[in-house]
């Protein structure tokens, strides 16, 4: 329980990004603030500043408190502050979930028409940014144009593949790792009764069997393939990229990305997984099914995971066959056509788009760009979209140049109606470096497969099991 307080307290301390001021409050330098509520009792805050340019960054916080914030951090803020650009974001609504996909629409847009009331004149261009689950939020406010209207979107580390892909990868490596490594411990891998701290529970479960697979070749084998149908990253913070054929590297680096540090990666999947089934109301993920050999063979570490089988020794098809006869775990039908109708992209963009990625993210795999990129381009959109990747560890781990350059450059697509060359790395690392904010990392970069395409929801699979 002591696990779980510390980590509540983490979440809150690095969720609290903004709160709300007084209306019409001094605010960052040369600016006035201003806040306001939405119908659901939820606030909303804004920053003006003296010289606005006309453009207003409707900004989409992630997972976490539900408090209102309208930029990523502070350095961020003043500089695009500095560049004329007006600022407003929501809380969402405070009595939901923090996996809010069930507000977010709404309450942003609703600050934006609040907002709208105390600016000198209606903007001249709306541009929603959003972070991790608000990049989501971000390109969903792209296609939703109904609620209001935004010019275009910027999409940072973003769960852009959607909320039941996102539900399904995490359970199928969950499965995987209690199926193959811990088959006679009681593990709770979805319809988390207990919330949050239930989830808790099942992190330090998964970190300990881990821990004890990584010391045995048969269960780094086992480990890499749970870790493949996770999309873990293997390139941890302060070590070198693993070479492509040295998939003990890679193996050792999935598992110090996943499974190592105080809280780990897994500690918090699991403690978000409970959030998403409050909200839904139910289990969004399955695995009756699954045709795991399939899942394996579409996943970027497949060749990883068949050498450390060979090396252990282990019949790999086996452990495939044995997922998938034994797989069981059935989603609520409710539960899916609640996310399937709030927190899945159509990919039907309305205006343009600029995704961005580092590319060995903890938490939001870099393949879900690849996913929503297909998804893009099958709804007839690919002109719109553009991905740009940070050569960089860590979810949404980047620069306030990087930030800045990207906004510029969906504000140079919207103004002009082309993109010529500012979605280019090579342009966004000249842009972000002419910035005077520090360092930038883009580069030319092509995503691989995202493991966790369940293929398409049964709905005589739903109930409990």
């Amino acid at each position: 329980m002591q696990r779980i307080v510390r980590l509540l307290a983490i979440v809150a301390a690095t969720g609290a990004l903004g709160l709300a001021t007084a209306a019409g409050s001094a605010g960052a330098a040369g600016s006035t603030s201003y806040s306001g509520s939405t119908s659901d009792g939820g606030t909303w805050v804004a920053d003006v500043p003296a010289s606005w340019n006309g453009t207003v960054l409707l900004y989409s916080h992630g997972f976490g408190p539900l408090v209102a914030a309208d930029a990523p951090d502070s350095t961020t803020k003043q500089a695009l502050l500095d560049r004329g650009y007006a600022l407003v974001g929501s809380s969402y609504d405070p009595n939901g979930s923090w996996w809010a996909l069930g507000s977010a629409l709404r309450d942003q847009f609703e600050a934006l028409a609040g907002l709208r009331q105390e600016l000198p004149s209606d903007p001249s261009h709306v541009i929603a940014f959003g972070t991790s689950m608000g990049g989501l939020i971000s390109a969903l406010e792209d296609e939703h144009n109904a609620y209001g209207r935004v010019d275009g979107s910027l999409t940072t580390c973003g769960i852009v593949a959607g909320g039941i892909q996102l539900n399904n990868y995490q359970l199928d490596g969950e499965y995987a790792m209690s199926r193959l490594l811990a088959p006679d411990e009681p593990i709770t891998l979805v319809r988390f009764s207990g919330g949050p701290p239930q989830g808790g529970v099942t992190g330090a479960q998964l970190d300990a069997v881990a821990q004890q697979a990584q010391t045995t070749p048969q269960g780094r084998a086992r480990l890499a393939l749970a870790m493949a149908l996770m999309n873990v990253a293997d390139w941890p913070a302060g070590q070198p990229v693993p070479s492509t054929h040295d998939y003990d590297a890679q193996e050792r680096g999935q598992f110090a990305v996943q499974f190592t540090g105080p809280f780990s990666t897994m500690d918090f999947v699991e403690f978000g997984r409970p959030y998403i089934e409050q909200a839904a109301g139910g289990n969004g993920s399955w695995t009756v099914g699954v045709d795991f050999e399939r899942l394996l063979h579409h996943s970027s570490y497949a060749r990883e995971v068949r050498a450390l089988y060979r090396e252990a020794g282990l019949d790999l098809d086996a452990d495939l066959a044995t997922l998938t006869r034994d797989a069981n775990i059935r989603a609520d039908t409710d539960a899916i056509s609640w996310l399937q109708q709030t927190s899945v992209p159509s990919g039907r963009l309305q205006g343009p788009e600029l995704d961005m990625h580092t590319i060995s993210d903890q938490l939001v795999p870099v393949q879900q760009e690849r996913k929503y990129a297909e998804t893009v381009r099958r709804a007839g959109a690919a002109a719109l979209l553009r991905q740009a990747f940070v050569e960089r560890q860590s979810h949404c781990n980047f620069t306030p140049a990087e930030l800045v350059a990207g906004v510029l450059a969906i504000q140079h697509r919207v103004d002009s109606g082309r993109w010529d060359s500012v979605a280019e790395p090579r342009e966004l690392e000249r842009s972000a470096l002419g910035l005077g904010l520090g360092d930038a990392a883009f580069i030319r970069y092509t995503p691989d497969r995202l493991s966790g395409d369940n293929g398409p929801f049964d709905p005589s699979r739903d109930g409990s099991g």
